[in-house]
């Protein structure tokens, strides 16, 4: 079970820097959409009036996906709400949750089973139990419960809980008059992160129906190899496995049950330490391919960007149960750059896929009318960003990642202020206020990558025990005002592609740096096909890139630093035919890039 907690995103603040401003950007984008429009396909589903205009894409009132984009907007609402305290924020999560109370109630009107709420109808499930052709309605239904969910976590919203147990009331009945088998093969049709919902709900209610309702959507074809430790992933779907593995996870966390902690964590050693590209994303095409093939698979299609958000979220669940430097510096990695780099700076646009094809570039969302998964994953990552900045067990405080940002550690009377400009920066500052003298132990991580470390407390250097990879506790009483400051030690390493040992990725610190190309031949950039997976530009070739001649051994002794630009370097006498300016993945937008080198 948990040996530590994490704070509540009201007790951290963001302070200005890199992640605020990326936050910023998908508040703003949150606050461009008009909840009714979401709405819409809820309300004529329920025999209700709406002369509201839906949304396009995965929105559009044809696509059987519709619906899962408002349970995303509840979700990201929500987590806004406590990340900003900004009162829009609750007030449209009232006004969802009261307007979803309503279709609800008049969805029997239509036909519909008592508690069933959808932007489609009931039938669809129907098709699942069939084996007819229909596109994931359980994984739609998935991110409206999860958004009620969290409305009812976050803004403490009692009409959004009542719609979800009516909901879960609903499905359990359903569900109740199909055998194991026929479960099994509903299973078969991707049902999402189900699970993760109803163990947390459990988790809440004690009900035993949820958690009889959550037992029944364990998929064991997949969970039982895992919890054997047995990795049969490979052709899998990646994005139905994941949150199979954090509902898993979940449930541990609700039950104690012991394979569903062996379970969740295997599957996060496999997808972390083999499955993994270095920016921290994994899949080409969305399946998860055999490890010792990554090189057939730096394509237009690799990445998929929910992907990773979910991992984040299956590794918060690992640190929980046993704190490690291994698991946050994951997090770090896929944070600052897969998620970070995922947003468009120009528009606050998301990414689907992250090209790992030489040449390539990012493609973005557009803003009314593709709503893919990643473009909902995309709100709730962005607007979360204090979740994991900091955790606590009774007496000792983690600092997991280097962002700039405030703690209120209320239970403990202490406020805890990170001021850092990290990873520009080699160094973060945490100042202790307190309202008494207090002890309690300050653990900093020591990453694996920082090749060394200084302490300085209060202007005086700390003797340092601790080794990288492993977290440096400061055991003291602490008065109010003192000033601890930390100093990384970070530099330029190569990574190999996995079992590749000639092609590379290169790094300074945790940041994956990659070969800026330019604008030649660009591509339109803001994806108006429904799904991204088929768009022409994944298909066409991009001009000639550069590439290094140079052995592995040698590489980095022919990179050097730009000066005045921060995290900015050059290679001197090895591209052909140029030589190439290498600037952090997250940075990197509008252009042509290659991540991975082959030497």
């Amino acid at each position: 079970m948990s040996k530590i907690d994490y704070f509540n995103l009201q007790q951290v603040r963001l302070l200005d820097g890199l992640f605020r401003e990326t936050m910023n950007r998908d508040v703003d984008y949150l606050l461009s959409f008009d909840p009714d429009r979401f709405l819409h396909m809820f309300r004529i589903t329920a025999g209700l009036s709406s002369d509201a205009e839906p949304y396009g894409g995965w929105e559009d009132p044809t696509c059987e996906l519709r619906g899962h984009s408002l349970g995303h907007y509840l979700s990201a609402c929500s987590l806004a709400y406590c990340s900003t305290s900004a009162p829009v924020f609750k007030k449209r999560v009232d006004y969802i949750s009261v307007e979803l109370a309503k279709c609800q109630d008049a969805m029997p009107s239509q036909g519909y089973n008592e508690g069933f709420l959808s932007a489609y109808p009931e039938s669809f499930f129907d098709e699942v139990d069939r084996r007819n052709p229909v596109w994931a309605p359980y994984y739609t239904l998935h991110k409206i419960v999860a958004g009620l969910l969290d409305a009812y976590i976050y803004c403490q919203n009692e009409t959004a809980f009542d719609v979800l147990k009516k909901m879960a009331q609903w499905l359990y009945h359903r569900t109740g008059r199909l055998s194991q088998e026929q479960m099994k093969i509903s299973l078969l049709n991707e049902p999402g992160g189900i699970t993760e919902t109803w163990a947390r709900l459990y988790a809440i209610t004690d009900d035993e129906t949820h958690l009889e309702l959550l037992q029944r959507f364990n998929d064991e074809l997949v969970l039982s190899p895992l919890a054997n430790g047995e990795d049969r992933l490979d052709r899998m779907h990646a994005n139905t496995q994941i949150p199979k593995a954090i509902g898993a996870a979940a449930q541990y966390d609700a039950t104690g049950e012991e394979w569903a902690h062996r379970a969740a964590e295997f599957f996060w050693e496999t997808v972390v330490s083999s499955r993994s590209y270095a920016i921290g994303g994994n899949s080409d095409d969305e399946l998860f391919f055999p490890v010792d093939r990554f090189a057939q698979h730096l394509s237009t299609k690799a990445a998929e960007t929910c992907n990773t958000h979910n991992m984040l979220k299956l590794t918060r669940h690992v640190f929980s149960w046993e704190p490690s430097v291994t698991a946050m510096d994951f997090y770090e990695r896929a944070l600052f750059n897969h998620i970070l780099g995922s947003q468009d700076p120009k528009t606050g646009m998301m990414t689907y896929f992250i090209s790992h094809e030489p040449g390539h570039v990012k493609l973005y969302n557009r803003p009314e009318d593709s709503f893919w998964c990643c473009t909902g994953t995309g709100m709730e990552s962005h607007v979360k960003y204090g979740d994991t900045i900091y955790a606590h067990d009774a007496d000792a405080l983690y600092v997991n990642l280097f962002i700039a940002s405030e703690l209120d550690w209320s239970d403990k009377g202490v406020t805890v202020r990170q001021e850092t400009q990290f990873p520009e920066d080699d160094t973060t500052q945490i100042t202790i206020d307190t309202e008494k003298p207090i002890r309690f132990t300050l653990n900093i991580r020591y990453p694996s990558w920082a090749n060394g470390l200084q302490v300085i407390i209060n202007g005086q250097p700390e003797q340092i025990d601790a080794v990288a990879g492993s977290y440096i506790s400061i055991e003291r009483e602490w008065q109010n005002g003192d000033i601890v400051d930390a100093q990384f030690s970070m530099g330029l390493h190569l990574e190999n592609l996995p079992n590749e040992d000639n092609i590379v990725a290169i790094l300074y610190g945790p940041i994956v740096l990659v070969g800026a190309q330019g604008t030649d031949e660009m591509p339109q950039v803001y994806l108006e096909d429904n799904h991204v997976r088929n768009a022409e530009v994944n298909f066409a070739s991009p001009p000639s890139t550069p590439t290094l001649s140079v052995s592995k051994d040698d590489l980095l002794n022919h990179i050097e630093t730009i000066d005045g630009k921060p995290l900015t370097f050059k290679t001197i006498g090895i591209g052909t035919p140029h030589d190439v300016e290498l600037i952090p993945f997250y940075r990197l937008h509008h252009q042509r890039y290659t991540i991975y080198w082959t030497l």
